[in-house]
């Protein structure tokens, strides 16, 4: 399946006219919001993923393109992984939310590190190649591994990287 092929499903798939009673419409024709779990923030019902926006075949100047008509179409969640492509899904999504676009979206990324400085490194890495200081949301990827949550919730596990520093914005539980 071609790139052009998949965006002309995807485009397909995406009602063109919602009635402005459905719940958390924005109105007609315009992407539906939700509150995320009890976090009380408000993200689109649907979703932008960050892994196909670093693959090689699609060049960097229509990923960033891709992620902003997301974006102004009313598309705000946005996902990502730091590894995802070397990194690059990351860098080209960080180039994308530059001119303002940060504000606009909810930002999610994800790490795979099970102890604290891996972890630490990993968060490091994303904000960097995001080009923000902080990301909305963070997961950790890959829980399939019997005792992963033991590690990550361990004495200088991954947890303890997530700690924030007073006077900083502190992570929401979800």
């Amino acid at each position: 399946m071609t790139r052009r092929q998949f965006l002309g499903i995807a485009a397909a798939s995406i009602p063109a006219g919602l009635p402005s009673s459905t719940p958390g419409a924005e109105g007609a024709g315009q992407v539906p919001h939700r509150v995320l779990g009890r976090t009380g923030e408000r993200v689109s019902a649907i979703g932008l993923g960050g892994f196909h926006i670093g693959k090689p075949e699609l060049r960097e100047p229509d990923s960033v393109r891709l992620i902003r008509a997301a974006i102004d179409g009313g598309i705000t969640f946005l996902d990502n992984c730091w590894d995802y492509n070397g990194g690059q899904s990351e860098v080209r999504m960080g180039k994308a939310l530059r001119d303002g676009y940060r504000q606009r979206a909810f930002l999610m990324t994800k790490i795979d590190g099970r102890d604290r400085n891996t972890a630490a490194r990993q968060i490091e890495e994303s904000l960097r190649r995001l080009e923000t200081d902080r990301v909305d949301l963070l997961q950790f990827h890959e829980i399939i591994r019997m005792d992963d949550p033991e590690r990550i919730f361990a004495a200088g596990g991954a947890m303890e990287a997530t700690s924030v520093s007073p006077g900083t914005r502190a992570p929401r539980s979800t």
